[in-house]
């Protein structure tokens, strides 16, 4: 082989190298250089898993050198989180944001997760709603009421069935507050509604008076729809009759009607003369004649 080849081809190999070697060590520091002057911010995490209605303490946090952007409402003090309950799950080494706590002094359970100015109405559900798993922590549903009408025909109409409450938010179920991740049916009786003090009015009344159903909808579907509500009658197709409180007329005296008044006839007595052939008759005739 031509040594000036050979010469060539290592010059050329040996100049390629140094050039990648100088570009990667470039390339790294370029890389490296914002990182370490990145500074850290001490940032609490959780050091396991906390659901919902969880009151935390000392051991449930650890304290971790956060390196990235730090998100906001994070807490960097543990005596900020220590005593306080939990209103959303938190995750393993995730950073605790205020907004996930319930307020200082709020506690812990079912009644640190409602928000100022709601309330939450416990409602007994039937058998098939509850072992069918119909209801879960963070769904929404509609609440149908059927009953009677005080005071209505219920012999013509029968019962009446009408929606009440719409998007009604689910609170708990049964014993669980939390969302089911596994999405299995459990058996509940009862379920907690997050609604405002007028509708936690509505349902005390409904549950008393009245049969409840829960209707499922979708969590994204938020309009409300105009209903008509339905009867025992309606669903034969029959004229369903709306009772009304009958108006307040003043009661009127009874017209006898007058008998009309019979004209007086009197009768006026003629004679008639009638010939046949030479014959002479007389007949004697009545003539009527109207009196006033």
């Amino acid at each position: 082989m031509n040594r000036r080849l050979v010469a060539v081809f290592a010059f050329a190999l040996l100049v390629a190298s140094a050039t990648s070697f100088m570009i990667y060590r470039l390339i790294v520091l370029r890389v490296q250089a914002p990182a370490k002057a990145l500074a850290t911010t001490k940032l609490v995490v959780a050091a396991h898993d906390l659901q919902v209605g969880a009151l935390i303490h000392d051991t449930d946090l650890s304290e971790v050198a956060w390196g990235g952007t730090v998100p906001d409402q994070a807490i960097k003090n543990q005596r900020d989180v220590i005593g306080r309950g939990v209103v959303a799950p938190i995750f393993r080494n995730e950073p605790i944001l205020d907004q996930r706590l319930a307020p200082k002094g709020a506690g812990a359970g079912l009644a640190a997760t409602i928000p100022v100015g709601m309330r939450a109405v416990a409602l007994r559900v039937n058998d098939v709603v509850g072992l069918a798993g119909f209801v879960l922590p963070g769904m929404r549903v509609d609440v149908l009421i059927a009953g009677t009408v005080p005071g209505g025909d219920t012999s013509r109409t029968g019962t009446l069935c009408r929606t009440v409450l719409q998007n009604i938010e689910v609170l708990s179920a049964g014993q669980r507050i939390e969302k089911n991740v596994e999405g299995k049916p459990e058996s509940v009786q009862v379920v907690n509604l997050l609604v405002t003090p007028d509708q936690a009015e509505i349902l005390n009344l409904a549950s008393d008076e009245t049969k409840v159903q829960l209707v499922l909808r979708n969590p994204l579907d938020t309009n409300e729809e105009t209903t008509h509500g339905t009867s025992i009658a309606g669903l034969f197709n029959q004229p369903e009759v709306r009772s009304a409180a009958p108006a307040l007329m003043p009661r009127l005296p009874r017209m006898t009607p007058r008998p009309a008044v019979a004209a007086r006839v009197a009768s006026d007595t003629t004679t008639i003369e009638v010939y046949s052939g030479a014959k002479k008759s007389e007949e004697r005739v009545e003539i009527p004649q109207e009196q006033k």
